[in-house]
């Protein structure tokens, strides 16, 4: 807003103007700036305040030739109070223009906080719609853990991978697992690449100049950390479950006669978790098996995980499991992650369980037990700290996150026997389809829908700093 000239008037004339600019600005903004972040027990400064994102329109184009990244991100969000600026979460990449409502807005970058100042102030409760243009060569992060995150260049192409805060190398935005989100992606690649990201393919267009357009339609609410984008030569695969799940597969070349059997049994896992969990949360399904070496980890990324490199079985459930537990109910800060990576190493088990593998309980024992020949990561760290706190951002893809939350799980299981277990698992992932929870909720939640109270299995297994004994 630009400063106004100050004019003497007499006093029945000030009085009167005053009076007048009094009955004017009633109703009008009283803007202040959004938070530059969240909070979060481990990433502070993730995702942003005052405004929660309605749909990301992510139009981005990639030369593996020359790395370089281009990118338009039209993000309609509503505020959450009167903003006189708000930020947005973007690392590296040089922003070359933006605009909020259509009109030109100035900005700024510090670190990884893009702060946007509208033209106008924007009204609690508005819609607005933020462009951002901008390009560059998107970096990689390394995490607390030491594992890398971002956009990661293979020979022959890229991948935009998230957790917890990788997105914002690849686009703009609130870039916290509370602020979740509909997405339209299009990728636009030379001639000859394929394009991946989340959701249904909804057109492959080739334009004429040298270049492919992928459009990519993800209408449910999606982390942003749960986002990808993967571009390479990719061998193509799609068809539909029996109960009607679109599936699109891509491997890479080098991978695919290894990934024939753990894949081919993706349908049967997803019919087998819609049995256990409840109807799938989204309309695609499917996977990304990445060339060896790109990565070090598998990724639940939306309807479509990530595989470095050709998968196992038991990897494909645990992945296909994250699409309940994780992606639809996403959790509400980091220090949740237990609700994600227990429930899936749970699901393993239970598949395993279910068809001709070790039982659950056989699973619990082994770890009690150090037992590494009837479960190999038996003689893992597994009890170093409780699931629920994890001792630090290195932590929250520990090993106690992952088996002893299973075990929690399992503990349950134990209380209040398999039918109201099972109710619970099912009941859990409708209670919070396509929202966020916390593990007060989890916790909660479990003790009204079994009837029992399970405040020592909170107190030794989820919370409990000590080796829990045998139950």
């Amino acid at each position: 807003m630009e400063p106004r000239a100050f004019v003497r008037l007499a006093a029945p004339a000030v009085a009167a103007l005053l009076a007048l600019t009094t009955a004017c600005t009633a109703g009008t903004v009283q803007g202040r700036p959004g938070a530059s972040g969240l909070r979060d027990p481990y990433f502070p400064k993730a995702g942003n305040g005052g405004y929660q994102v309605d749909h990301y329109a992510l139009d981005l184009a990639y030369d593996p030739a020359d790395g370089t990244l281009r990118g338009t991100a039209v993000i309609t969000a509503r505020a959450e109070q009167g903003l006189s600026s708000f930020n947005l979460d973007l690392s590296g990449l040089d922003v070359e223009g933006v605009t909020v409502q259509g009109a030109k807005a100035r900005y700024n970058r510090t670190g990884s906080e893009l702060t946007v100042r509208p033209a106008e102030d924007l009204r609690k409760g508005e819609l607005f719609r933020t462009e951002v243009d901008y390009s560059g060569r998107p970096r990689v992060f390394e995490d607390p853990d030491g594992s890398r995150e971002g956009w990661i260049t293979h020979p022959g192409g890229a991948v935009g991978v998230g957790e917890p805060i990788g997105s914002m190398a690849w686009f703009p935005g609130n870039h916290h697992p509370s602020d979740k989100a509909a997405y339209d992606i299009t990728l636009t690649v030379p001639d000859g690449y394929e394009a991946v990201s989340n959701g249904e393919l909804r057109s492959r267009t080739q334009r004429g100049d040298g270049n492919t357009a992928f459009v990519w339609h993800a209408p449910e609410p999606m982390a942003s950390y749960l986002a990808t984008a993967a571009v390479g030569t990719y061998e193509v695969t799609t068809g539909r479950t029996a109960s009607g799940v679109r599936l699109y597969t891509a491997v890479a070349p080098g991978e695919a006669a290894r990934s024939t059997g753990a894949l081919a049994r993706l349908p049967e896992v997803l019919e087998w978790g819609s049995g256990r969990f409840g109807p799938y949360p989204f309309g695609a399904a499917g996977a990304i098996v990445l060339p060896g070496g790109t990565l070090e980890y598998a990724l639940e990324t939306q309807t479509r995980p990530l595989f470095p490199g050709a998968p196992e079985e038991s990897l494909v459930v645990h992945e296909l499991a994250h699409q309940w537990f994780g992606n639809s109910v996403s959790p509400r800060s980091w220090k949740d992650m237990w609700l994600n990576e227990g429930f899936a190493t749970y699901a393993e088990w239970l598949w395993a369980e279910e068809h001709g593998g070790n039982t659950a309980q056989e699973s619990f024992d082994a770890f009690l037990e150090g037992d590494t020949e009837t479960e190999p990561a038996a003689g893992s760290d597994w009890d170093a700290f409780p699931p629920a706190a994890p001792p630090g951002p290195e932590h929250i893809s520990g090993n106690p996150v992952y088996f002893r939350g299973a075990m929690v799980l399992h503990r349950i299981r134990q209380e209040v026997g398999d039918e109201k277990f099972f109710a619970l698992l099912r009941g859990w992932a409708s209670e919070h389809r396509h929202g966020n929870a916390s593990t007060a909720d989890f916790t909660a939640y479990a003790a009204k829908s079994t009837g029992h109270d399970l405040g020592k299995v909170w107190d030794t297994w989820l919370y409990g700093e000590r080796r829990p004994p045998a139950p």
